[in-house]
């Protein structure tokens, strides 16, 4: 475990130095993927696109790629190092047991999606969702994936959890805002009290974790930049960590 809060926070920084170095060299994946031990996937569910482009793709690819560079500094993990967005409906989903999924306040998945998503979880695959805020992004979320998942309950995941101290103690759950409410408030809409939730099998082990009214991949996106708060993103990169290992290692 890594306790000491200053050399935490300065290996985030040297690694936020050299983040526009490393995504600069960032090319598209290739046809053919080589061997890595993980792919940090991003779920393309489909929806329509609106000012920002599709919701599914907020933060894409940047997110991960500054992402994945603090996640091979700091723990050696063999991660490969580009973007890998997939269709739910891909035929080779299960091939990726890790999947990042964002404004899930937009779902409205189709059939043949929910079935395709039940099965990646119930196979082992690990859902991380992040960034979306409010209520009523809430009540749509927890719809659908009561579509996907019916048997199974959304449960808070207490700080005493493995999953929050797999290579990093958190102590406690911080929001983090988008870069332009970096100053405050930190909230959007009337999420003010963020969440980490989660679904579990059988055996107890996480299939899906839920970051409500809270946006990590924002904080990774904008680690590098100097008017960004290096508390965020230091708390982000080891959330993000730690949720990785826990996804390898359960």
């Amino acid at each position: 475990m890594c306790k000491s809060i200053v050399f935490r926070q300065a290996a985030i920084v040297v690694v936020c130095l050299m983040l526009s170095v490393q995504i600069s060299a960032a090319q598209e994946p290739q046809a053919e993927l080589p061997f890595h031990e993980l792919y940090f996937s991003r779920a393309n569910y489909g929806t329509a696109d609106d000012d920002w482009g599709p919701r599914w793709a907020v933060d894409f690819p940047e997110s991960e790629q500054h992402f994945l560079v603090a996640l091979k500094r700091l723990t050696g993990i063999d991660a490969f190092d580009q973007h890998n967005a997939l269709e739910l409906k891909d035929p080779d989903l299960r091939d990726f047991p890790f999947l990042y999924m964002v404004e899930v306040g937009s779902l409205d998945l189709d059939d043949e999606q929910v079935t395709a998503l039940r099965d990646y979880l119930n196979a082992g695959g690990f859902l991380l969702i992040d960034d979306f805020w409010g209520s009523w992004a809430w009540d749509t979320f927890e719809e659908q994936m009561g579509r996907v998942l019916p048997d199974r309950q959304i449960e808070e995941v207490p700080l005493g959890h493995p999953v929050f101290h797999t290579f990093f103690d958190v102590e406690r759950i911080l929001q983090v805002p988008n870069v332009h409410q970096a100053q405050g408030p930190t909230h959007e809409f009337d999420g003010k009290v963020p969440h980490v939730r989660g679904i579990f099998d059988d055996s107890e082990r996480l299939m899906a974790l839920i970051n409500w009214n809270t946006d990590l991949g924002d904080a990774w996106e904008w680690a590098d930049n100097p008017d960004y708060p290096l508390r965020y993103s230091t708390y982000a990169f080891e959330m993000g960590i730690n949720f990785v290992i826990y996804a390898m290692s359960y």
